[in-house]
């Protein structure tokens, strides 16, 4: 296996498609404006990282861990957060339509103005979420 190190990388506004970054250290990366439809994150340490405005349709963060991230207008339409650990996240205004985030850790999260139509939060973790 081999490791993947992209902490404190700055890729905003990079167009990383279908990129493969699956048990990737994405800590403190700068992810803005980037587009990451259809890219694996799959167990990816992103903590702090900042993903504001980025285009994550169809990503799969499955177990990702997200704390203290920025995702503030991000589109996570259908994206697949499932066992991901969400303390602490930005969410404003961003659009989880269709996103699975079963049995999620949402606490502490940001999630004004959001969008959640037909978001799966079944079994999520959502204590002193705003």
């Amino acid at each position: 296996m081999t490791y993947k190190d992209f902490s404190y990388a700055k890729l905003a506004w990079a167009d990383l498609t279908g990129f493969d970054l699956s048990g990737a250290d994405c800590t403190g990366a700068d992810f803005t404006d980037a587009n990451l439809t259809g890219a694996d994150l799959t167990g990816a340490d992103l903590t702090g990282a900042k993903l504001g405005w980025a285009n994550l349709t169809d990503a799969n963060l499955t177990g990702a861990n997200l704390t203290n991230v920025d995702l503030t207008g991000a589109d996570l339409t259908n994206a697949e957060l499932g066992w991901a650990n969400l303390c602490s996240v930005t969410l404003r205004h961003a659009d989880l339509s269709g996103a699975n985030l079963t049995k999620a850790n949402l606490t502490n999260i940001d999630l004004y103005d959001a969008t959640l139509d037909g978001a799966d939060f079944t079994k999520a973790k959502l204590k002193f979420s705003k």
